[in-house]
């Protein structure tokens, strides 16, 4: 009988990831079933389950994308694109998924090829409408960077070759949600909110994890990188946004996620692994851990600022966050390849 874990980075990761897979499918499948349910109840918890498979299912992808799961990298990609279908981030190629996020680790700033917040400027009718949705905590600007993630390829911003397989996506998607539409309308009206959740959970997890400085370079080989490699720069702008340290088991709601210390250190340390890892390497006291209360205040706050910035400025975070002050930064999601 073979050896199934020989497979696996970590010789204990089958059941971890036996038993996440497991909640992904169970919480948007019931997910889906609860919202073609009569009443509130039953399908408000299903907008909920639903939206949060899909936020598990992307943090997922984002340690397929790290090759934290699987030896090599191939069954981490079959993965990471079957579980980028459930998060909805299709749309664009694992691929360039991948590559977006490996600059962001690699070039120690945050890159990318569609600054929406110069499009934004150049379009006032949209500015107003995407500013009206985001004081209503509605997450427009990462409801656009999806959006431009569908048409991208047929844009001169994407990569002509993809069209064809865009356009098969697209296809296909809207395929399967009409034949969801006719068996339940109600449950995709409700998606349209999970859908919402989970993007509002990312942002929001995004938004106080670095003070990188952002930069229109994601496709340039001749880019100036003054802060690549820089190990004590990378460690010194990025935060650990716990949601609890007295009860370490709720961050398994983002599915430790947001361990970022510990990811930047080990990248390819698996997700279950990570609590131990930030432990061994910081401890509980450590500074660049900042609490939830800051952050939730300093989310709502903020939130319109945070269309525009670009960094956290030139203030210690921890510190902004406790004041209320810190300024989220949107649009940098791991599922938009742009």
């Amino acid at each position: 009988m073979p050896n199934i874990t020989q497979h696996f980075r970590h010789s204990d990761g089958v059941w971890p990831l036996t038993l996440v897979l497991a909640y992904i499918l169970t919480s948007y499948i019931g997910g889906w079933l609860l919202m073609a349910q009569p009443g509130f109840l039953l399908p408000a918890l299903g907008v909920i389950a639903c939206g949060h498979g899909m936020v598990i299912a992307a943090y997922l992808v984002h340690d397929c994308a790290h090759n934290a799961i699987f030896r090599k990298t191939e069954p981490n990609s079959r993965l990471g694109k079957w579980l980028n279908w459930i998060s909805g981030g299709s749309y664009g190629t694992y691929e360039d998924l991948r590559y977006k996020h490996m600059r962001h680790h690699v070039d120690n700033a945050d890159p990318i090829s569609f600054d929406y917040r110069a499009w934004l400027k150049a379009h006032p009718k949209t500015e107003k409408t995407v500013f009206t949705l985001e004081w209503f905590y509605i997450p427009a600007v990462d409801i656009l960077m999806h959006a431009v993630l569908m048409v991208a390829p047929f844009t001169p911003i994407g990569n002509r070759e993809h069209r064809k397989r865009a356009a098969a996506v697209l296809l296909t998607r809207a395929t399967v949600f009409a034949a969801l539409a006719v068996w339940s309308l109600k449950a995709v009206l409700l998606y349209v909110l999970a859908y919402g959740l989970m993007l509002t959970v990312l942002r929001f997890f995004d938004a106080y994890q670095h003070n990188y400085e952002i930069v229109v370079n994601l496709h340039d080989p001749d880019a100036e990188l003054p802060r690549k490699g820089d190990r004590d720069y990378e460690q010194n702008n990025t935060y650990s946004n716990l949601i609890s340290r007295r009860w370490p088991v709720l961050n398994l709601l983002v599915l430790n996620f947001c361990y970022h210390n510990a990811h930047h250190a080990k990248p390819t340390m698996p997700w279950y692994k990570l609590p131990a890892l930030h432990n061994e390497l910081f401890g509980d006291a450590y500074t660049r851990t900042v609490g939830m209360k800051g952050q939730l205040k300093s989310y709502h706050r903020n939130r319109i600022a945070g269309i525009y910035a670009e960094t956290y400025g030139q203030v210690e975070v921890p510190e902004a966050l406790r004041e209320g002050k810190a300024v989220p930064v949107y649009g940098l999601s791991f599922l938009t390849a742009f």
